[in-house]
C-alpha cells in the first residue's frame, strides 16, 4: 500500500463518525502590509457577534501578527501539536472578544515525512475543530510562495485583500495567476472573492476591483467576485497600537461598520447555500496529500 492510498484510508476511517462540519475561510494577499490580518482578525470578531464559535488559524509563519494585534502570547503552536504531542485544545490560545486562535509555528514543513501513524493522530485532533469551531479563519502568508499556494489550493472560499496602490494589485494579479496555474487548483471547487482596503471612498473600491478584474478576465479567464470595501479609519490604526481590534476598540469606527458588512455578506452565502462546508479535516488533508 503506498502513501496516498494509506492517507485516504486514515481519511475514510475518521470520516465514519459524524462530525458538525465547520466553514473554513482563507484570507490572503500578493503583499505585505495591506490589512491581511486586520481583515481575518476584524471578520471573526463580527462573525462571533453574530452568534458563530470563531477560530483563527495564524498560518502566516515566523511572524505572528495575530498574537501581536491581540496582544495575548500563547503558549503553544501547531508545531507542538506535530511534534509535542499536544492536543488541539491545548494549543488553542483565546485572545479577546472570546475568538480563539492557534498560531502556526513552522510546523506545516515537514508534512511530507509524517508516518501513517501520526498523520492518524493529527487528523483526528483538527477534525476536533469542527466540532468546537462554526467558522475558522486561515491567515495565510503574503505573496506567491509553496506554503501559501497550499493553503489556498486547499480552501473552498478564498478573500483576497488588496489597496488601490498600483503594486498590490499588481502582486495580487501575480497570485491569482500563480493560484491558477497551480496543478490542483480547482475553479469549481475554490470560490475567490476580492476586499479592497485603505480605500478613501467607495467608488475607489468599486474601481479597484474593476481594474484588477478586467485583466484577470483577459487572461486568466478566473472568476472572482467583489465583496466590499474598508476606508482608510485613524481609529483602526490607534486600535492596533492599542493591540486591540477596531470591531471591539470603537465598533462604530467607519472601518468597522465596513468589516460588519463584508462578514454579514458572506453570513448570507452560507444561509443561501453559496457554499459547502468542507470541515478542518478535509481542509488539512488537502495540503498532506499534495505532499505525497
Amino acid at each position: 500500500m503506498d502513501q496516498a492510498e494509506q492517507l485516504r484510508n486514515i481519511i475514510k476511517a475518521n470520516n465514519t463518525i459524524v462530525r458538525p462540519v465547520a466553514r473554513v475561510i482563507t484570507v490572503t494577499s500578493g503583499k505585505g502590509g495591506v490589512g491581511k490580518s486586520n481583515t481575518a482578525i476584524n471578520l471573526a470578531i463580527w462573525f462571533k457577534k453574530m452568534g458563530q464559535r470563531v477560530i483563527i488559524l495564524d498560518a502566516d509563519f515566523g511572524l505572528a501578527n495575530i498574537e501581536i494585534m491581540f496582544g495575548t502570547v500563547p503558549r503553544h503552536n501547531l508545531c507542538d501539536l506535530l511534534y509535542q504531542g499536544k492536543s488541539i485544545t491545548d494549543i488553542i490560545t483565546w485572545g479577546p472578544g472570546e475568538i480563539g486562535f492557534i498560531s502556526g509555528g513552522s510546523g506545516i514543513v515537514g508534512l511530507s515525512n509524517l508516518s501513517r501513524e501520526y498523520l492518524n493522530y493529527i487528523i483526528r485532533n483538527l477534525a476536533q475543530l469542527d466540532a468546537i469551531a462554526d467558522v475558522i479563519i486561515i491567515d495565510t502568508g503574503a505573496g506567491i510562495s509553496d506554503a501559501v499556494l497550499e493553503f489556498l489550493v486547499a480552501s473552498g472560499e478564498i478573500l483576497l485583500v488588496t489597496t488601490p496602490e498600483p503594486t498590490s494589485i499588481t502582486d495580487s494579479y501575480s497570485l491569482l495567476k500563480a493560484l491558477n496555474r497551480h496543478p490542483r487548483f480547482s475553479i469549481e471547487e475554490s470560490k475567490i472573492k476580492v476586499i479592497a482596503n485603505k480605500v478613501d471612498r467607495e467608488e475607489d473600491g468599486n474601481s479597484l476591483f474593476m481594474k484588477l478584474n478586467v485583466v484577470v478576465q483577459r487572461y486568466l479567464k478566473l472568476p472572482i467576485e467583489y465583496l466590499g470595501a474598508v476606508p482608510q479609519d485613524d481609529r483602526l490604526v490607534t486600535a492596533v497600537m492599542q493591540q486591540l481590534p477596531v470591531s471591539l476598540a470603537n465598533d462604530k469606527a467607519k472601518s468597522s461598520i465596513a468589516y460588519e458588512n463584508i462578514a454579514a455578506k458572506l453570513m448570507n452565502k452560507e444561509v443561501s447555500g453559496e457554499y459547502k462546508k468542507r470541515g478542518m479535516a478535509a481542509f488539512f488533508s488537502h495540503i498532506v496529500s499534495g505532499k505525497r
